[in-house]
C-alpha cells in the first residue's frame, strides 16, 4: 500500500504542475454547463433534479477520458522512462494501480467542482438529494471504467494520439452497446440471450439505472469488474511492451 500510495501521489502531483489539470477542468465544467443548461434545457424542464446534467456524461467523457489517459503509459514508454520506473522497487501491479488511482482520483476533482450545480438545484427546489448522489457515484465510477480502457490502450502505444483514438472507439463501443439504436440491430433475428447480453455489456445501461437513484449490486459489480479487467490487461501489456 505504501508503494501505491508513493506513486499515487507522485502522479497526481504531476498533473497540477502542467497546465494540463487546469484546461481539462475549465474543458470539462464549460462542456458540462452548456450542455446542462442550453441542451438539457435545465430551465425550462421545470423539475428540480440534476438529470438534464448527468444525461449526457458518457458521451462528455467519451471525449476528455480517453484524453487524460492517453499519457499515462504512452508518454512513459515515448520519452524511454518505462524502464527506469519499472526498476524501482515496486511490483508491476502497484505502479498499475498507483497510475490509475492518481487519474481517477483527478477525474473526481473535475466531478466535483460541479457541486455549484448541485446548490443551484437545492436553491430552486426540493430535489431527491439521494438521487443526486447516486448519480454522482455512477458518474465516477463511469469514469473509472473508461479510464480503465484507456490506461490499457496507452500501454499498448508510444503515440498519444493512437491511445486516444483507440481507447475513444472502445468506449464508444461500450457505450452504444445498451442504446435503442444497437440493440434495434439485433432485436427480431438474434436470441434474447444475445440481446440481452449486448444491454448487459453497455455501460450506458448500467450508469442511467444507477442516476435512477438506485445503486444496484449487479451495476456495482459491472463497473468494478470492467475497470479490474481492464488494468489486468494494462498489466499484461506493460510487461509485455517495456522492452520495447
Amino acid at each position: 500500500m505504501r508503494n501505491i500510495a508513493t506513486i499515487f501521489g507522485r502522479e497526481l502531483t504531476a498533473y497540477f504542475v502542467t497546465p494540463l489539470a487546469y484546461v481539462f477542468i475549465v474543458i470539462f465544467l464549460a462542456l458540462a454547463g452548456v450542455l446542462t443548461f442550453f441542451v438539457g434545457d435545465f430551465f425550462e424542464r421545470g423539475q428540480a433534479d440534476l438529470q438534464s446534467f448527468f444525461t449526457f456524461h458518457p458521451w462528455l467523457y467519451l471525449v476528455l477520458i480517453p484524453a487524460l489517459s492517453m499519457r499515462l503509459w504512452a508518454e512513459e514508454r515515448k520519452t524511454g522512462t518505462i524502464e527506469l520506473f519499472l526498476t524501482l522497487p515496486v511490483r508491476l501491479y502497484e505502479a498499475v494501480l498507483g497510475k490509475f488511482l492518481a487519474a481517477w482520483c483527478f477525474a473526481g476533482i473535475a466531478l466535483a467542482l460541479t457541486f455549484p450545480l448541485w446548490l443551484t438545484v437545492n436553491f430552486l427546489g426540493d430535489p431527491d438529494n439521494g438521487v443526486i448522489v447516486a448519480g454522482y457515484v455512477a458518474s465516477w465510477l463511469m469514469a473509472g471504467a473508461i479510464l480503465a480502457m484507456g490506461a490499457a490502450v496507452s500501454a499498448a502505444t508510444k503515440n498519444q494520439v493512437i491511445a486516444f483514438v483507440v481507447a475513444a472507439a472502445i468506449a464508444f463501443v461500450f457505450i452504444a452497446a445498451g442504446t435503442p439504436a444497437v440493440l434495434g440491430l439485433f432485436q427480431g433475428w438474434a436470441p434474447d440471450g444475445l440481446v440481452r447480453a449486448v444491454a448487459a455489456a453497455s455501460i450506458f445501461g448500467h450508469f442511467s439505472a444507477m442516476t435512477r437513484g438506485v445503486i444496484a449490486l449487479p451495476d456495482v459489480v459491472y463497473f468494478a469488474s470492467t475497470i479490474i479487467a481492464f488494468l489486468g490487461a494494462n498489466a499484461i501489456l506493460v510487461d509485455l511492451k517495456k522492452a520495447d
